[in-house]
């Protein structure tokens, strides 16, 4: 049924009132067409092609092209009595990814620099939630998993490192337990496990639904309680060659006195994460603060081949209202637990363990359709739409479980002034995950000999879509392995020139195509941060404050 009149949040909150059951939904559309229509990366006019670089000609939201396509933030009058530093190995990016890097790296005996853009674990593994796959439960396998994986991502994921994930499940989850990261346990003293969303095993496991910050607390305790030599509030800025081509090192920029410092390295390892603070199609986002796409910008200028740029993830359960804190994350382990959605005439309308990209355009065709929550001016909603997630429901199938198993939820709701176990919280998409990425091996090596890119900044592993708990599980898995992997493969005669050749070389290809010079890159910070490079560390340190840190 569809309706063209708009239905306010009080009129959608007495729909959802009047009912005490709520059937399951019948699909109307087969999930290609949905997609097809209602997904945002098929939204027309957001996509275009590259001009330049060495993914010209590919597809690439506009937004993401605007930067890959902009001028460098240095050039060598820059670097003119630039301090110069050496070491093995060079981290940048503080997150999970980055943490087990550099915990591998210096285990094999490599002197090892992380340079990070905030401080030490300020990234979105602290703010990831639902857990962690892992293959551990009777009646699954790892070639489940993959098959999973595989299937989610419409069959677009390199097999290989699909192959790598799940194979690594297992000892990833032994490894975080022996750097002493906790888990949710039954009353034996096992894991806990639930299902994720296009799964078809239980084997997400998790710690209450802040699963990325207990994650992090270990990692961060791991790297400040080792001899890594860690750079808070050193954001990278462009990357260094040698006289081969291969990457030799990176230029950080110093928070603190805006000065820039050439690092020189045997092996590099971007780690900087995801590109959802630039607000693709003007969607909210649940990143962190610092998550502006630079080691994409970076790896591609230095000429690293890249893959799937028209590919992102918008998770299903933003919050949408309150209005302030929109884009903010409802973990998906509510609606493995049981938590059902509900449109504006009180109606279930998908099957809520879809995955992600179909539950997100079924929720957004509610919306355009008209049967979702459709705030106006009048009263002071403008711009308001989403569709009821149903806690109440949840809560009054499994007394208690809220508090037990979804205590920071619970922080959201007292924060929004809502009672999450009488009242229905008001949802919308919000820009999540970056699909694609750079291209790596199954170890994390790029197509230029010395980068490594992991995590979030890399791509083929989850193809068009990913699965719930594959993220925490991709940066650990990856992360070792790569930090590994470059103490093997660092150069042991070091290098005999560094260079940042690559930028006259990128500035002649946007001349050449009469392309607009104004823009800089890597962003570093969303545009309404306002910043710039002189003595701004207390303001980015105020803006980039994680609230799942506050916990």
């Amino acid at each position: 049924m569809t309706t063209k009149t708009r239905i306010s949040y009080e009129a959608a909150l007495g729909n959802y009132f009047k009912k005490s059951e709520f059937p399951a939904a019948q699909s109307t559309l087969d999930d290609d067409a949905l997609l097809k229509q209602f997904h945002p990366d098929n939204k027309a006019g957001t996509i275009t092609s590259l001009q330049v670089g060495p993914n010209k000609g590919s597809k690439c939201h506009i937004e993401l092209a605007n930067i890959l396509q902009a001028d460098s933030r240095i050039d060598a009058a820059d670097l003119a009595g630039a301090r110069i530093e050496e070491t093995d190995v060079l981290v940048l990016g503080g997150g999970g990814a980055g943490c087990a890097a550099a915990l591998m790296a210096a285990e094999s005996g490599a002197k090892v620099i992380l340079a990070t853009k905030l401080k030490l674990g300020d990234s979105n593994t602290v703010m990831a939630e639902g857990g962690i796959q892992a293959s551990i439960e009777k009646g699954d396998s790892p070639q489940i998993h993959y098959n999973d994986t595989y299937k989610a991502g419409h069959h677009k994921g390199k097999k290989k490192l699909i192959k790598q994930l799940v194979m690594d499940g297992p000892e990833t989850i032994r490894w975080l337990i022996q750097q002493g990261m906790q888990f949710d346990l039954n009353q034996y003293g096992d894991l806990l496990t639930r299902k994720a969303g296009g799964t078809s095993s239980s084997r997400v496991v998790y710690f209450r639904d802040y699963t990325g910050l207990e994650m992090m607390r270990v990692l961060r305790e791991s790297v400040t309680n080792s001899d890594i030599d860690v750079w808070d509030y050193s954001p990278a800025v462009e990357l260094l060659s040698n006289e081969s081509g291969h990457c030799a090192g990176a230029i950080v920029s110093s928070l603190h006195n805006g000065r820039y410092v050439q690092i020189k390295a045997r092996s590099v390892i971007v780690a900087t994460g995801g590109i959802g603070r630039v607000h693709l199609n003007q969607f909210p986002t649940s990143n962190h603060f610092g998550a502006t796409g630079d080691g994409l910008v970076l790896a591609y200028r230095l000429g690293a081949q890249l893959r799937d740029l028209d590919s992102f993830q918008y998770h299903p359960t933003g919050v949408a209202y309150p209005q302030h804190l929109s884009g903010t994350l409802i973990t998906e382990g509510l609606r493995s637990a049981g938590a059902y959605m509900i449109n504006a005439l009180g109606d279930r309308f998908v099957d809520e363990l879809q995955p992600r990209d179909i539950v997100a355009a079924a929720i957004i065709r509610e919306c355009e359709e008209g049967r979702g929550v459709l705030g106006d001016s009048a009263n002071g909603q403008e711009g308001l739409k989403g569709v009821w997630l149903d806690t109440p429901g949840l809560e009054a199938r499994n007394p208690g479980i809220l508090k037990k198993r979804f205590p920071k939820l619970v922080q959201l709701g007292l924060k929004s002034h809502i009672n999450i176990t009488k009242v229905p919280m008001l949802i919308y998409p919000t820009l999540h995950y970056q699909n694609g990425g750079v291209e790596i091996d199954s170890n994390g090596l790029s197509s230029i000999p010395g980068l490594y890119c992991i995590g979030e900044v890399s791509g083929g592993i989850h193809g068009k879509n990913r699965l719930m708990g594959n993220a925490l599980l991709e940066i650990i898995s990856f992360g070792r392995r790569a930090g590994t992997q470059a103490v093997k493969d660092r150069q042991s005669r070091g290098h005999k020139k560094i260079t940042i050749d690559h930028i006259s070389n990128l500035r002649r290809e946007l001349m050449q195509k009469g392309m607009p010079m104004e823009t800089k890159s890597p962003l570093l910070f969303p545009d309404y941060a306002k910043f710039d490079m002189e003595h701004n560390v207390d303001k980015i340190s105020r803006f980039s404050r994680c609230e799942a840190c506050e916990l």
